[in-house]
């Protein structure tokens, strides 16, 4: 009975066994399904989570687990860039590009892409030479947007191939910001790509040509200012932004760069900025090439590119079209070099203006050389403000074509944009200043040097100056210096016979306020 039983024992554990087994197998295999389902993941499961979910953080991964992208609304465009895949024993993200459609973006010109832009940063940020991807054929809105952080890896590549569109309603700016999209504290960025930058300005021009008090600076080098109100209780002249808000008094500037150390920015097009479009403030190693800023020759303060606190710069192979200064080179720069420029409309290419406010300013080895100048009110120019200190040393103009210009040369040391500015003594100190090559035809002055009486300009060079009135017309000018010294190497036309030549005989001796 014993025997018999034990067989039975026997028999019933391996048909156990046998059972256990097989569910064994089959439930392995139904695993291994599974995780090569989360390491490939199909086209439908991501299209499944991207319209019941939208974006998602792994948290075990420690980044952002990409979707697949919506349908384009532009026929015949796919997104080429593949999404980040993960390794369940390296949860790290593979993929280097990130494309803001696939954090969210829908890039309808409508829907406010501005959070989508930032997590698809904060992803980047985490990966080196990654790349931050706006594909071509969309229009997304996004609102002021920083995308900045020491912490993040270097190299990063904002690749801009798509459209990018400002908020018109005051609700999107407060009481006032200076940047809409800003670059901060990076080491190695690059923005390029085909795409558009468009700050939609004409609200903020509109506002600003009805409250603001400044004036035409250039008028004052020619005529006196004719008294001119503005209703300001005028209801009428004031233009609203969407739903019947005003803007703010403090305009954006399109784009700019902080802080940071080798940025470059290539390709793009920058338009309509409510101010300045391009900035570079406090960088190091900056190269701008073959892109575009364009704006009405009437829309206030719209410099092309403002250079402020920034040394080791190259802009090159750029077309630049704004209402104010093509270029503006500020306080704190040296070794700028700026050449095959094409300016107009704009108010030409300036160093200044300097010592506003009474404060110091430092300006050396700057080269502007084979520009173009085309309907521009000055050609090459230098202002400061009285009362300022500090310098200005080691400047080269050379090979610039100018074309309808009104003031191809100008140094202005007295330079106001109020209607009154207080007479002071001190001034930044201009020296080493080289003019060669400019050549073209002037609508009102060919040459006007206004420089300190404290503090008179020296070291003035003039080599092959050919300049010719666009046509004789009433109240053209001739050439003008005032307490301006140096040499003219070679004839000029006209003729520069204002220019002193030599060093004034009392100069004053700069003192430690005035010293860079």
């Amino acid at each position: 009975m014993r025997e018999v039983n034990l067989k039975h024992f026997t028999f019933a554990l391996l048909v156990t066994i046998l059972v256990w087994s097989s569910t064994y197998q089959s439930c392995n295999a139904r695993r291994g399904k599974h995780w090569s389902h989360s390491r490939t993941t199909s086209d439908s499961l991501y299209k499944k989570k991207y319209k019941n979910h939208g974006n998602s953080y792994n948290h075990h991964g420690g980044g952002y687990k990409s979707k697949s992208p919506p349908k384009p609304p532009v026929k015949g465009y796919t997104p080429v860039v593949p999404p980040p895949s993960y390794d369940d024993d390296n949860p790290t993200i593979s993929s280097t590009t990130f494309n803001v459609l696939q954090f969210g973006a829908k890039g309808d010109g409508n829907t406010d892409d501005t959070k989508a832009f930032e997590a698809a940063w904060v992803a980047a940020c985490k990966v080196e030479a990654s790349t931050v991807l706006v594909p071509p054929n969309y229009v997304f809105l996004v609102g002021p947007i920083s995308f900045s952080g020491p912490c993040c890896r270097q190299n990063i590549v904002f690749q801009l191939d798509g459209t990018i569109i400002a908020p018109t309603s005051w609700k999107a700016w407060g009481s006032g910001l200076f940047q809409w999209i800003l670059f901060s504290k990076l080491n190695g960025i690059s923005v390029q790509g085909k795409g558009i930058i468009d700050g939609r300005g004409s609200l903020w021009w509109k506002e600003s040509s009805q409250l603001d008090e400044s004036i035409n600076d250039e008028s004052l080098l020619v005529v006196p200012i004719t008294n001119t109100t503005t209703d300001k209780n005028n209801s009428q002249a004031v233009t609203s932004s969407d739903l019947f808000g005003k803007m703010p008094s403090i305009k954006p500037t399109a784009l700019r760069f902080y802080g940071s150390f080798n940025a470059t920015v290539t390709g793009i097009t920058i338009q309509n900025s409510p101010q300045c479009h391009l900035k570079f403030d406090n960088c190091v190693g900056v190269e701008v090439f073959n892109m575009n800023v364009t704006s009405p020759g009437n829309s206030l303060n719209t410099d092309g590119i403002h250079l402020q606190n920034s040394k080791d710069v190259v802009i090159h192979s750029t077309n630049l079209a704004c209402g104010d200064d093509c270029v503006s080179v500020q306080t704190g720069c040296s070794n700028i070099y700026i050449h095959n420029v094409n300016c107009g409309p704009g108010h030409g290419i300036s160093i200044g203006g300097l010592g506003k406010d009474n404060t110091k300013a430092c300006v050396s080895n700057i080269t502007v050389r084979d520009v173009v100048m085309h309907n521009t009110t000055n050609g090459v120019r230098i202002k400061t403000w009285q009362g300022g200190s500090g310098s200005v040393q080691g400047v080269l103009f050379s090979n610039i074509q100018v074309s309808e210009v009104e003031f191809p040369i100008v140094i202005d040391q007295y330079y106001c944009d109020k209607r009154i500015c207080k007479n002071q003594t001190s001034a930044v100190a201009l020296s080493g200043i080289n003019y060669e090559k400019i050549r073209g035809t002037y609508t009102i002055k060919p040459v006007h040097f206004a420089c300190s009486d404290s503090l008179p300009c020296e070291g003035v060079t003039l080599t092959n100056i050919k300049l010719e009135p666009q046509q004789e017309r009433y109240r053209m000018f001739n050439p003008f210096c005032w307490q301006t010294f140096g040499e003219l190497n070679t004839p000029s036309l006209p003729p520069i016979d204002c220019l002193q030549i030599g060093k004034p005989s009392s100069n004053r001796i700069q003192s430690d306020r005035d010293s860079c």
